[in-house]
């Protein structure tokens, strides 16, 4: 008799510091992109004032920089740029583990429940109010701002719409792929499943601090949504509710943000 086909191995899971590598090559692929938008600008204003002194040019340089809108414009394009390049390193470098389900699988692939999704949606609307009672207690009165909050309030109308579709789609879905793809893949390679969420939390808030002003005071309410994204992905099979759970808490935002704008507008 033939022996029964034993089903092919799984593949492994990223290293460690292969996913922590990919998270920093994330971050400083938005400043390099940065950088190189600055340095474009510069060489713009150089060819346009030829003959001019070089400090009058920084001067020109300078003073567009410095428009309300010129940050958010600069964040709106480099950052899904930024996002693109990342997600493309992570399908080269693990391809087989993209559709795989559970982990070390990425979970790109329909939840085990379509249930799943209507609790994806109750995490991304109830957890921001909840977040934010942590926060301000945690506060003590003193302003909690980032840096989507101030781009937003200085930017255009039209800026403004693009940046809120960038945080409400192109920021869950490659946060989500690296922090609960990549790195939960990681972490469960070396650490027992609560350590392994543990951590993953903690990155994803260190992750966000720069964005915070380094507010430690603000970190519990993106720890909490993140325990519940990982709690999302693990029990679906599946990355997609927790990319919808992290979307709509950022639409939530934007929504609080668009009515304070137009309150004071008004």
């Amino acid at each position: 008799m033939n022996a029964p086909a034993l089903p092919p191995p799984l593949p492994r899971a990223p290293g460690l510091w292969a996913a922590l590598g990919m998270l920093a090559t994330y971050f400083l692929l938005q400043l390099a992109l940065s950088l190189l938008a600055g340095a474009a600008i510069g060489l713009v204003e150089a060819l346009l004032h030829r003959g001019e002194p070089t400090a009058r040019i920084h001067q020109y340089a300078a003073a567009l920089m410095q428009r309300p809108d010129a940050l958010t414009l600069m964040v709106v394009v480099t950052v899904p740029l930024a996002a693109l390049i990342s997600l493309y390193l992570a399908w080269r470098c693990w391809p087989a583990l993209w559709s795989l389900s559970p982990p070390p699988g990425f979970g790109m692939a329909r939840p085990s429940s379509p249930a799943f999704y209507l609790a994806a949606l109750a995490c991304g609307l109830l957890l921001p109010p909840l977040g934010g009672l942590v926060t301000q207690w945690l506060a003590h009165g003193q302003p909690v701002t980032q840096n989507v909050e101030q781009m937003g309030h200085s930017a255009t109308p039209g800026l403004r719409l693009a940046l809120a579709l960038m945080v409400v789609s192109v920021g869950p879905l490659v946060e989500e792929v690296l922090f609960r793809g990549v790195l939960l893949s990681a972490l469960l390679r070396r650490l027992p499943l609560g350590w392994s969420v543990a951590a993953c939390v903690l990155l994803f808030g260190a992750a966000h601090l720069p964005g915070l002003h380094f507010k430690w005071y603000a970190l519990p309410d993106l720890m909490l949504l993140a325990v519940a994204l990982c709690w999302l992905r693990l029990k679906s099979g599946s990355l997609w509710p927790a990319v919808l759970a992290h979307g709509v808490n950022n639409a939530v935002a934007m929504v609080a943000l668009f009515a304070s704008l137009a309150q004071h507008h008004g």
